[in-house]
């Protein structure tokens, strides 16, 4: 609904730039570059929460005080920030309203020892009501009511300065308690009393009683925090050396406020990644709501709102996570299983499923959004630009793994909630425990989907599996099935696995030793007359095998077993002390102790074994490079890449990920034979350059791989330098014969995981030979679009980027490509001026013209015209230019852009005087675009959706003109 005295027609890039110009320019503040959303240097937050965290040091007197930083009294800025953990979390509301996010901005000032709250409440009040016209009499203001049981008085200080303040009555000043008004960061840190800045869009101002209540028609626009205490490890209250002010305003809900929506996902910081979603998915948002006549969806359908239209919930999830996630990896952080880690890959999940089961997104697809977000805030947020091919990377990572899951998953909850529905509404723990544990499924979204049948999850059983299962695992590791657990001491006790084939051989028979079924809510131990049937997911043991299983980095083998009419599929193999255990499904036949069965080794073995082998010579190959300090510190090799984390304190620069990729493509070419064989580990120890993980247990004795060296003369002379030139290293896992097998190799990704810990990517074979030839039709592509222009270049420059994006590609070429696009960025700019430049030129040629048309009121001239297409930058030229050839002037210029258009009124000092203010002419005229706007008197805009009622517009702009210089015009 529309809402009088709210709408000032303010772009987000003018609302950000207004608040820190207000502050920094107009109050002293500083201006302070928002911080990283990933706190690395913080271990009491999971994400930055707030603008203020990073001026804790400040709050609590314990910065340096001699640095710039220390010495800062003043700070304003516009902070990136998360919600979605720990004692602030907003993630299930996201999607339901209009203004809950998991990310958002903060709009901030401080005050470190400064000023207090005088200031920050006249402040405020002038930003809000002068700076940016919204009507006083909607605003409410709240103060702290005080906390006996923590001794906490009133905050009767702040209550008397609202009540002061001209245009606030004292009706409109309410107590809170210390939930809504008394703000804390986290369980410690700086914390103190705050008011709240409150704003009614009900129609008739009537909201006062639903202040404080979550009632979305009264929100909370800014939060002013008096701080004045801290709060200790055992939560107990101090007052700090020195009083300060900590404001935030939740930027996306002051813009959707002050653009008249009301809705935050109207704004611009949100439309255009709605409308990737409708384009990748289809549906068009908001076309289902039925709407009143006087709501702001009637003309505009983002402002439009249903809970329960579940697909234009699902965009608003979507556009919503993929923020968060393209933020929090940008500054450092990854989805994960613990920590901020598991926080981020809840979000990933809950995006994917909101995507998969509501708007049909089958395939991997908010990697392929990123760069809409980096489109949208990348301006602001400069690093966001930086590696955005790398964030979405990772997020295509994590989509495809969980959609190896998610569609078995999401039939097995379908099931559930069929069960639960004749067993008291209630999904049952155990099928809650399976979904989290075989499929993926965080307990919260398992919730969500229950919650969203009218159903509930029985979290007392879930929780006690969990505890079950950590109790498995703590006592010695645990192997999933289909729904129970297997634990060591049902496999170990069938003795030793004969694995030594893995290294000779993909194919094997062997006799089966132990069965466990793995279909039910526990593991069962078959005994010899029992038999597997077709659908059970079993872990089977034999006397041997040839399957790998997982261990030192490299995954488990995949393959099937057969003989006999029996397939079962081997979806995975693992090692419990000396007993592998291959885990999988039984599809047809029947399966007992003592039968044969032949095991076959999946072909992607041979993948796995060219990556394992690169990622031997890749160690060596860092050290080479970049020093003795080079320590790994973990690996992932499968059949996709290799995975190789290893310690050194900064990025690697271009020329060093070339050398690095050169070493590695020289031992291949030289087709070094790969040794293998088993030493002492006391003797093998000796061997000058033999790497081994820090902190890794090995047995007695261990087996070498040596990459171009015979492991029996490293052993008979282990002091020879010249060993220094191969890579030799303690290794259990499969390996090619000759570096040569291994093909071409690159690297596709370098990046932190953690402080002093880096990681690089690298694929081997097909896929580097591939990744290469996309990597040089991708330069190909930007080397053409140099010569391209207007919208050629802009959808080509589009298409490119999405390439980059879902590509996987040599690093090198990724990052020449990042400078491509950003020189295609700064081709589009340039053309753009270009193009304003020449039509401001071309307006301005005819501001003669405009001037004898124009009529004159009592030595005024009164210019009123359409300059059709003509950019708002170019239209403040030529009204400027207007005011200084006829010195007293009062211009209405009319602009299109399809079915919308602006109105730009300016008018000179005289006339202001007399009572034409151009804020004032275009608030009248306005209405008739079925828009609205203001500004100074000087020179003001408004916005309209109607460019068909624009020539009616400015009839309605001469009579007003007229009237108001009280003659013909």
């Amino acid at each position: 609904m529309r809402v009088e005295g709210i709408v000032v027609a303010k772009s987000a890039a003018e609302v950000r730039r207004e608040f820190i110009e207000f502050f920094c320019a107009k109050h002293g503040h500083t201006f302070v570059p928002g911080s990283s959303v990933v706190p690395h240097d913080d271990p009491t937050l999971l994400f930055t929460n707030a603008g203020m965290n990073q001026f804790k040091p400040l709050f609590l007197g314990t910065a340096d005080r001699s640095s710039a930083f220390g010495r800062m009294r003043r700070a304003a800025n516009s902070q990136p920030c998360i919600r979605a953990g720990g004692k602030h979390n907003d993630l299930d509301d996201v999607g339901h309203d209009t203004y809950h996010h998991t990310f958002f901005e903060m709009l901030g000032n401080w005050s470190f020892g400064d000023y207090f709250k005088e200031d920050a409440i006249h402040w405020a009040w002038e930003l809000i009501t002068q700076v940016w016209g919204i009507d006083p009499s909607r605003l409410h203001a709240t103060y702290f009511g005080g906390d006996p049981a923590e001794g906490l008085d009133p905050d009767i200080e702040a209550r008397d300065l609202w009540r002061r303040v001209r245009g606030m009555s004292p009706e409109r000043v309410h107590p809170g308690n210390k939930k809504d008004n008394f703000w804390e960061m986290g369980d410690t840190g700086p914390c103190g009393p705050c008011s709240e800045i409150h704003i009614d869009l009900t129609p008739d101002r009537s909201g006062g009683k639903l202040v404080n209540t979550g009632d979305h028609r009264v929100m909370e626009i800014w939060n002013l925090v008096f701080i004045q205490f801290n709060r200790g490890a055992e939560s107990r209250l101090s007052p700090l050396p020195a009083k300060h002010v900590d404001t935030g305003m939740g930027f996306e809900r002051v813009c959707g406020v002050l653009q008249g929506h009301n809705n935050n996902y109207a704004t611009e910081v949100f439309v255009p990644l709605i409308q990737a979603v409708e384009r990748l998915s289809g549906h068009s948002y908001g076309k289902e709501v039925v709407v009143p006549a006087d709501s702001p969806g009637r003309n505009n359908r983002y402002a439009r709102f249903s809970e329960t239209e579940m697909r234009d919930v699902a965009c608003r999830v979507i556009a919503d996570h993929l923020r968060t996630l393209t933020f929090a990896i940008t500054d450092g952080a990854v989805p994960d299983k613990d920590s901020r880690g598991y926080v981020l890959r809840r979000i990933l999940r809950r995006g994917v499923r909101y995507g998969w089961q509501h708007l049909d997104l089958k395939t991997p697809f908010l990697h392929t959004l990123v760069p809409v977000v980096v489109d949208v805030l990348g301006e602001a947020f400069p690093r966001l630009r930086d590696d955005p091919a790398r964030v979405s990377a990772v997020l295509r990572e994590e989509e495809e793994s969980f959609g190896r899951t998610l569609g078995r998953g999401i039939a097995l909850f379908d099931e559930a909630a069929a069960a639960a529905r004749e067993h008291r509404g209630e999904i049952r723990g155990v099928d809650a425990f399976k979904l989290h544990d075989t499929y993926g499924f965080p307990i919260d979204l398992t919730e969500i989907m229950a919650e969203e049948r009218g159903l509930r999850v029985d979290i007392g059983e879930y929780d006690r599996l969990m505890e079950e299962a950590r109790e498995r695992a703590r006592a010695g590791g645990r192997f999933q099935g289909g729904g129970g657990a297997v634990t060591a001491d049902q496999v170990t006790c069938y003795g030793a696995t004969d694995d030594s084939p893995k290294y000779a051989t993909d194919v094997l028979k062997a006799e089966v030793k132990g069965l466990i079924r793995l279909s039910g809510p526990t593991a069962e131990v078959l005994r010899p007359s029992d038999v597997l049937n077709p659908g059970d997911s079993a872990a089977i043991v034999f006397d041997r095998t040839c399957f790998y299983a997982e261990q030192g980095g490299q995954v488990g083998d995949r393959g099937q077993l057969s003989g006999g009419g029996v397939r079962f599929d081997v979806e995975g193999t693992q090692r419990f002390a000396e007993t592998v255990v291959l885990n999988g499904t039984l599809v047809q036949g029947h399966i007992r102790i003592g039968q044969t069965l032949e095991q076959h080794v999946h072909a992607r073995r041979e993948k796995i074994k060219q990556n394992h082998t690169a990622t031997h010579v890749l160690n060596w190959a860092l050290r080479e490079t970049l020093g003795d300090h080079v320590q790994q510190k973990g690996s992932l090799v499968d059949h996709e890449k290799t995975r190789f984390d290893f310690s050194h304190p900064k990025p690697l620069a271009p020329d060093e990920v070339a050398k690095i990729e050169s070493l590695v493509e020289q031992q291949i070419r030289q087709n070094l034979t790969v040794y293998t064989q088993s030493a002492p580990q006391a003797d093998a120890l000796k061997v000058t350059s033999l790497r081994a993980v820090f902190g890794e247990k090995y047995p007695d004795v261990v087996r070498v791989v040596s990459i171009g060296a015979p492991v029996d003369k490293l052993l008979a002379a282990p002091a020879d330098s010249a060993w220094r030139q191969y890579s030799i290293e303690f290794c259990g896992g499969t390996h090619v014969r000759t570096t040569s097998e291994v093909g071409r190799f690159i690297l596709t990704v370098e990046e932190s995981v953690a402080k002093g810990v880096r990681r690089l990517v690298g694929v081997s074979g097909d896929s580097a030979e591939l990744a290469s030839e996309v990597g040089d039709a991708l330069i190909e592509a930007a080397r053409q679009l140099r010569s391209a222009k207007g919208e050629e270049l802009v959808n080509g420059l589009a298409a490119l980027q999405a390439s980059v994006a879902e590509s996987i590609l040599p690093l090198l070429k990724r990052l020449a490509l990042r400078d491509a696009i950003a020189e295609l960025q700064a081709q589009i700019k340039a053309q753009q001026r270009e193009i304003a430049s020449q039509s401001a030129g071309d307006a301005l040629a005819k501001v003669d013209e405009l001037i004898a048309n124009a009529a004159r009121v009592g030595g005024a001239t009164i210019v009123i015209a359409d300059l059709g297409d003509l950019a708002i930058d170019a239209a403040k030229t030529v009204a400027d230019a207007i005011k200084q050839k006829c010195g007293s002037a009062a211009i209405l210029l009319g602009l299109r852009g399809g079915d919308r258009c602006t109105l730009l009124a300016a008018a000179t000092e005289d006339l202001v005087k007399k009572g034409l203010k151009a804020g004032d002419w275009v608030k009248a005229v306005a209405p008739v675009v079925e828009g609205g706007g203001g500004g100074p008197a000087s020179m003001a805009q408004a916005g309209g959706k109607n460019a068909a009622k624009l020539a009616d517009a400015l009839a309605a702009g001469r009579e007003w003109a007229a009237a108001k210089l009280g003659g013909g015009a």
